[in-house]
Order: C-alpha cells, then sequence, then structure tokens
C-alpha cells in the first residue's frame, strides 16, 4: 500500500470534496481517498505508486488545479 499527499487549489466547499474524491478514487489501484478541506490537501492510498499525470488529470476533471506537483 502507498499513501500519498496532493495539494489542491480551488475547493471551497463539500461539493468540491465529493468531486475531487470521486475522480481520484475512480483511478485504477486507488483504494482510499481523503480530502482535508481546509488545507486542500488530497491523501490518496493506492495500490501502486500513481502516476501524477493521471492523478492531474483526475484532478482537473474534478474543476481544481493540482499544485506543487
Amino acid at each position: 500500500m502507498v499513501t500519498t499527499t496532493y495539494q489542491v487549489q480551488g475547493m471551497t466547499c463539500g461539493h468540491c470534496v465529493s468531486s475531487v474524491s470521486a475522480e481520484v478514487g475512480a483511478i485504477p489501484g486507488v483504494r482510499d481517498v481523503q480530502v482535508d478541506l481546509a488545507s486542500g490537501q488530497v491523501t490518496v492510498s493506492s495500490a501502486d505508486p500513481l502516476d501524477i499525470e493521471t492523478v492531474r488529470a483526475a484532478v482537473d476533471e474534478a474543476g481544481y488545479d493540482l499544485v506543487g506537483a
């Protein structure tokens, strides 16, 4: 199991959390997604390390920006 924390910009409410959780959670191999709205941190547990561009695409699809990666 691999756990990685990403910084996501633009989330402001519970709907944002749900959108990011759903999109990132749909990536093959993802086991769990925890979103901290206050800090903008998204912690992802997966079977194997995830490709950063795959995560970026999922966050983008949800309507937000992956920063610092």
